[in-house]
């Protein structure tokens, strides 16, 4: 599957909370989506903004519509000096020398940058997602107490690459909060189809109205347009993100979103860049809501958090051993 080839998958029988959802993706409890072809019928324009937008730029914001994420403003925090913008600057690549995971890459995309909000010129600035233009990149939503979305993917991304290392994986970050903003949705995609990787995700976490709770998985509809073209990899994504969101609520306990994805977890779109332009297999994961006050009291928490990394990480697994 390296490279988005889109290889099938060996077939191998699954059940609890990860037969649940590879049933709600129109997938068999034995894994062989590798080859699935994915409906396409993505419901990208249905959702309008109604509060802090979403972090795939899905939910409310009384701000135009993201790229990739919510239009909620989140905390800078100070860093070291940043290599300049114009250089990609994926993390360093770093593998365990065994595991079951040995030989495979694996692609870890912390959303949005804890310094954008520092540079709103250069994150607004349109680029070509193939299908249409979008922001380069968005600052991201925040809970209540100014918990920003993107210090809470960034320190997920580095649980999760803890994790998947010690399997054996070789892991990729798209940005390790190194830069002084990004990278943008285009580059985040390149990084991952340069690295030829075998799954790639996307974390994020949503800002939708206060009394919407749950996560969901949002895996690449079939689009074609300019450079992008998902149709191989729409089959294998749709059983990456199936395979994760099983995980995830195996886990960490969570509820599929009771607003998006109508109870399965899983939502399918035509708009996002980091999905439209990808040649692996990929998803986003909202891992929760910022604004629902039980939401944030588990996104704030270290020990959910970790919780959090071991599922998407137990996903990525079985998708990648098949």
């Amino acid at each position: 599957m390296s490279n988005g080839s889109g290889s099938p998958i060996s077939p191998r029988c699954v059940a609890g909370a990860t037969a649940l959802f590879l049933a709600a993706a129109g997938l068999t409890g034995c894994s062989g989506g590798g080859g699935g072809s994915g409906d396409g019928a993505a419901d990208d324009a249905r959702r309008q903004p109604v509060a802090a937008s979403s972090s795939a730029g899905v939910r409310p914001a009384p701000r135009p519509e993201p790229s990739e994420a919510p239009s909620g403003t989140a905390g800078a925090t100070s860093a070291a000096p940043s290599p300049s913008p114009s250089a990609p600057a994926p993390a360093a690549a770093e593998a365990a020398a065994d595991g079951p995971l040995k030989g495979k890459v694996v692609v870890v995309d912390p959303g949005h940058n804890t310094r954008n909000a520092q540079h709103t010129a250069e994150i607004n600035r349109q680029v070509d997602i193939g299908t249409g233009h979008k922001e380069c990149d968005t600052t991201g939503t925040e809970t209540n107490s100014g918990y920003s979305e993107a210090a809470f993917t960034l320190d997920l991304a580095h649980r999760l690459r803890t994790i998947l290392q010690a399997q054996g994986a070789k892991v990729v970050l798209t940005h390790d909060g190194d830069r002084p903003y990004g990278p943008c949705v285009t580059e985040r995609a390149e990084i991952g189809n340069a690295a030829h990787g075998d799954a790639a995700v996307s974390l994020h976490a949503d800002g939708a109205g206060a009394g919407d709770r749950g996560f969901h998985v949002i895996l690449p509809a079939a689009v074609r347009g300019g450079r992008a073209d998902t149709s191989p990899i729409v089959g294998p994504s749709k059983e990456l993100g199936a395979r994760i969101a099983g995980n995830f609520v195996r886990t960490t306990g969570s509820a599929p979103s009771n607003y998006i994805g109508k109870g399965t977890g899983l939502d399918t779109r035509g708009d996002l860049g980091g999905l439209n332009l990808s040649t692996i297999p990929k998803v986003f994961i909202e891992c929760g809501n910022m604004r629902n006050a039980q939401d944030a009291a588990q996104l704030t928490d270290t020990t959910w958090r970790e919780k959090a990394a071991q599922g998407i990480a137990d996903g990525i697994k079985d998708f990648l051993r098949g």
